[in-house]
């Protein structure tokens, strides 16, 4: 089959964005960061292809940049009114031959001679992940065999490398790990191993500059860090076994797979995608600045290791943003072995703020984007994609007292939507219930649906002038009292039967009223400064 069609990402549109003024184009590499500062953001088929986007463009941006090497380049970089164009410019240009979909040669993001044995391509739906395989009837791609124009095809190359599923893919025979045709699991994609967290400004410029991370934060060898369009064009096989990322750039533009485009006339019609290379996911935070990290003890174990071994921290589908917000609100201090680190990204605008680079009342998003798998990680599950408004101060290494504040307005929510649990268990209970596990679910679910949309507007209402105290005493008293209707509204709605009540597994009598009580001094005590008298600071 052919090869697709010539296409130069740096002169054609293919980067679908939103104008400031709120109308949506299609855009080349050169337009995109020519007008960054009028571009409100990036668009995407699904929003993981706009993390893998972003983070192709915050390569671009590094390598024109050279860097940035520290605060005082990023500083002038960002008291610009645009990006730097003309660098820019002249790095791509530089290197366009390697950004052409279609180039015989050396075609972007793919292997030209890629092959199976039987010299057979599959179709689009390996590559577009909102096409689940062996479930076509969840996806509006249905009635005609699938097709992409070059720039919608370009958008979903981007993303496979980041993104793509593990499971048995397509075996070239010149490569070694081919068995019997087949190329066995190696892991998803680097940016589907990780929760991914950007930070967002006011349009693109902002938006890229924000998430642009100096060198000199990362503590990393002087070895060049490339991406894949300025290293020798990779073949079949496995670059390296294993090897060590040299920084961020390699890791946003990493190269999980072999892949070969195939078309005419314009348009894409079927795929080859093989397996890449290879990135396990243990401690890579000294090159990834797009992700919170856990320590495992279990990895520790498993690899005897005598240092603190770190994981990605995953987003949980399940998990509103801002319960995860003791993961990724940075310490002033950082212990060794901690159980947590915040990302890479978040530590840099704490740093900014800290230093007065960034006006601590900028407002700015906070964004989750990550994908789950299903079994053996050979499926998509689910996308995430969450956002909060806040502002700069919040990640400040000067400002440990309304960082607290926000963590234990978190960590008192938790305890009130648990209260709320209990007290939908108690009624199911109270009423006969053989299964009250699941009304303990449903009004935890219910609670976090009250308090969301009240947690994210008090959350973007700290600003440097907020006192913290004051500031934690007014989400108690929104939150104590959102979540002391919800349980007046659960007892209401709860069976005749449950005001006589039934005894517990121990024989304990328990009614609605028992319950509501309960319910009421569980949530006094998770919101306790909703009751402390006016001017108390105990």
């Amino acid at each position: 089959m052919n090869a697709c069609d010539r296409f130069d990402l740096t002169q054609r549109p293919w980067l679908t964005v939103r104008l400031t003024d709120g109308t949506v184009q299609d855009m080349s590499l050169v337009d995109v960061f020519a007008n960054a500062h009028r571009v409100l953001g990036i668009l995407g088929d699904v929003p993981t292809q706009v993390f893998a986007l972003t983070r192709m463009l915050l390569a671009i941006l590094h390598r024109a940049t050279d860097g940035p090497a520290g605060l005082a380049q990023w500083r002038s970089l960002w008291q610009a009114d645009t990006l730097p164009t003309e660098s820019i410019d002249a790095y791509l240009a530089k290197h366009a031959h390697r950004f052409d979909l279609g180039d015989p040669d050396v075609p972007f993001f793919q292997v030209a001679r890629l092959r199976t044995n039987d010299d057979k391509f599959s179709d689009l739906s390996k590559l577009i992940a909102d096409v689940p395989n062996g479930q076509p009837f969840f996806t509006t791609r249905i009635g005609a065999p699938l097709r992409l124009s070059l720039a919608e095809a370009a958008r979903w190359l981007v993303h496979c490398q980041a993104f793509d599923p593990s499971g048995i893919k397509s075996g070239d025979p010149s490569d070694p790990r081919t068995k019997n045709g087949k190329g066995y699991p190696i892991g998803v994609g680097w940016s589907g191993a990780i929760g991914g967290v950007l930070v967002g400004g006011r349009n693109l410029r902002e938006t890229l500059l924000l998430n642009l991370v100096p060198r000199d934060v990362f503590d990393l060898p002087e070895a060049a860090d490339l991406p894949p369009w300025e290293r020798e064009h990779l073949g079949v096989t496995e670059e390296l076994d294993g090897r060590v990322p040299t920084g961020p750039v390699d890791l946003f533009t990493w190269q999980s797979r072999r892949i070969r485009l195939v078309g005419q006339d314009g348009v894409v019609t079927a795929v080859l995608i093989a397996n890449g290379d290879r990135r396990t996911p243990q401690n890579m935070h000294p090159y990834e600045p797009h992700t919170a990290w856990r320590r495992s003890q279990a990895q520790e174990k498993k690899l005897r290791s005598t240092v603190p071994v770190y994981m990605p921290l995953e987003h949980d589908p399940e998990r509103m943003i801002w319960r995860g917000l003791q993961a990724m609100l940075p310490e002033a201090d950082i212990a060794a072995g901690a159980e947590r680190l915040p990302p890479t990204v978040l530590r840099w605008i704490g740093r900014l703020t800290s230093t007065r680079v960034l006006p601590r009342g900028y407002p700015m998003s906070l964004r989750t984007i990550g994908m789950t798998y299903g079994s053996q990680s050979s499926t998509v599950a689910e996308i995430v994609d969450d956002a909060l408004s806040l502002r700069a101060i919040l990640f400040a290494q000067d400002a440990g007292e309304l960082v607290r504040s926000a963590k234990q307005a978190v960590a008192a929510s938790e305890a009130g939507a648990n209260a709320i649990g209990r007290l939908g268990e108690n009624l199911a209970v109270a009423a006969g219930s053989r299964e009250p596990a699941g009304a303990r679910s449903r009004a935890v679910e219910h609670a976090y649906g009250a308090l969301d949309p009240l947690f994210r507007t008090w959350l973007a209402g700290l600003g440097p002038d907020s006192v913290p105290l004051d500031a934690l005493t007014e989400w108690h008293v929104t939150a104590d009292q959102a979540l002391r209707g919800l349980a007046d509204d659960l007892v209401a709605s709860a069976s005749p039967t449950a005001w006589v009540g039934r005894p517990d597994r121990k024989g304990k009598l328990i009614t609605s009223n028992h319950a509501r009580k309960w319910c009421g001094d569980a949530l006094r005590d998770a919101f306790a400064h909703a009751y402390q008298p006016v001017g108390s600071t105990s």
